[in-house]
């Protein structure tokens, strides 16, 4: 499961998938309180290969997040 880039604790499913649904917004760590942000690696994956269900499912369990707003026009 995806882990708090800060503090490096595991996040709940629901805060995840509230960071996929916003990925410009952020969200904060409910044990850190810090604001989380999706890749860019991430979000570009997730553009690439499109909504399959099982990838829908899955998800979750790969995305990275970051301490800062990502440079979205500098993807790798």
């Amino acid at each position: 499961m995806t882990r708090c880039a800060n503090c490096n604790k595991k996040l709940q499913a629901k805060i995840i998938w509230s960071i996929i649904n916003r990925p410009f917004d952020g969200k904060n760590c409910p044990h850190c309180n810090r604001l989380q942000y999706m890749k860019a690696k991430s979000f570009q994956f997730m553009s690439n290969y499109g909504p399959g269900f099982i990838f829908i499912l899955l998800f979750p369990f790969f995305v990275e997040l970051s301490n800062e707003k990502g440079p979205w026009d500098k993807l790798d």
